[in-house]
């Protein structure tokens, strides 16, 4: 997902001069940035294009909240460049973007906007209870089996960039299985639980990014060795304290990894726009974010409600004030 989907623009379904939802289906899988063989899956899978283009706004979204108060702040200026390299930042969009596909792929399947699946089929569920009661669970089991399917992960890459990758991409996927509850309603007369109905749910996508960011700010710097007992490479880290001291620690399946350290992001760029201009707290970023450049100080008046009161019946009537908010901002 190098961000250029969120930018083009696509035809509603059923647009004019199309032949319906099918002939928009297959249009808006031609404009993704897709291989030929996901373009190929895509065009088989109606309702696939829409979850693709809400994975990817989901993704960025979650990414720039994420990193809002960071020198990178997920920009999409930059990103092609980025997605080259193997930085920290690089494994957080790896990890993000499929956690995102895998998080939108379960919910349409529950929201009934594709056509190949439908609820969770865990066994032990009242599944059929619970749609006759109008709920339906996430299906995870089948998002992540067409997600690997799509990504092409049967072919595992042999270079340490392609490894590291994959291990991301895995980290994202394991991060919403995480996140899978069982919910559960109760029925019967004045509330008892007479009957109770059970259903998969996924986490919010807000708490699977905040997970993300933390496993980024913990990511493990990895090279490439050779493992004698399996037959070929793998990934290896930084030797750990204890009794296995002079071996490499391999990486926990949690753990974002990354090859080479990232750059300041600072100045301008081929990854990113720099810090210059970006609004700060001078209580908590504004040192690390303006890099020792210092920040400007500028005094402006916003308007909000105020005086708010209840009114007879059913709205709320507020006044406008006005207030003096100060602004820092990072110097040139």
């Amino acid at each position: 997902l190098t961000g250029k989907e969120a930018l083009a623009h696509f035809p509603p379904l059923g647009a004019p001069g199309g032949s319906g939802p099918a002939k928009g289906h297959t249009k808006q899988c031609e404009l993704l940035q897709l291989s030929r063989r996901q373009k190929r899956l895509c065009r088989r899978e109606p309702g696939l294009a829409e979850t693709l283009r809400d994975a990817i706004r989901l993704g960025i979204l979650e990414c720039q909240l994420q990193f809002r108060s960071e020198r990178w702040n997920c920009s999409l200026e930059g990103r092609p460049s980025l997605l080259k390299r193997g930085f920290k930042e690089t494994a957080f969009l790896y990890a993000v973007s499929s956690a995102a596909l895998t998080h939108s792929l379960a919910r349409a399947c529950s929201a009934g906007r594709m056509e190949r699946c439908t609820c969770d089929d865990s066994p032990g569920l009242e599944n059929r209870k619970a749609w006759q009661w109008g709920v339906c669970g996430d299906n995870l089991k089948y998002s992540t089996k067409f997600l690997k399917k799509f990504l092409g992960q049967k072919r595992i890459g042999k270079d340490l960039r392609a490894k590291v990758d994959i291990h991301n991409t895995n980290v994202g996927i394991k991060a919403v299985k995480n996140g899978l509850k069982t919910t559960c309603k109760c029925h019967g007369v004045s509330g008892s639980c007479a009957v109770r109905t059970c259903w998969k749910q996924l986490s919010p996508f807000h708490e699977i990014g905040r997970l993300l960011k933390l496993r980024y700010d913990d990511a493990v710097k990895v090279f490439s060795t050779s493992n004698d007992a399996v037959g070929h490479s793998e990934l290896a880290g930084p030797h750990r304290h204890g009794p296995s001291a002079k071996q490499p620690a391999l990486p926990r399946p949690t753990d974002l990894v990354y090859v080479e350290d990232s750059p300041s992001f600072c100045r301008p760029s081929k990854y990113s726009l720099g810090t210059a201009g970006r609004t700060c707290s001078r209580e908590g970023n504004c040192d690390s974010m303006c890099c020792g450049r210092g920040y400007n100080t500028q005094s402006r008046l916003v308007t909000f409600s105020c005086h708010c009161q209840v009114q007879w019946c059913c709205y709320v009537e507020c006044q406008q004030c006005l207030q003096e908010e100060v602004v820092y901002s990072c110097k040139q």
